[in-house]
């Protein structure tokens, strides 16, 4: 690497550390809990957002993906721990440890 491009690589890796710690929270294949703050039961909803169910406040699930909608709102894609798909869950909604 030359002398002039070795201050950046420093740089590069800090922020990548960074980014991977930042992301490691909550991976795909976490198991998780989902939680509301209200204590309420959480809606489930399909691609197109329509809610197809719903589930109580501190049910454990497990993220398989994740994604964001349209206008950039965070949301995943939850399974129950037996592996039924349950559907998207809005990622406010989701604690894991």
């Amino acid at each position: 690497m030359s002398e002039k491009l070795a201050p950046f690589a420093g740089l590069t890796l800090a922020a990548l550390a960074a980014a991977i710690a930042w992301g490691a929270t909550a991976l795909a294949g976490d198991r998780c809990k989902a939680v509301d703050a209200m204590g309420a039961s959480i809606a489930i909803r399909d691609q197109r957002k329509t809610v197809i169910g719903a589930i109580e406040d501190g049910t454990a699930i497990i993220v398989q993906r994740y994604g964001e909608d349209d206008h950039g709102r965070p949301w995943a894609y939850v399974a129950s721990p037996g592996g039924k798909r349950l559907g998207w869950l809005y990622r406010e909604f989701i604690r894991c440890s």
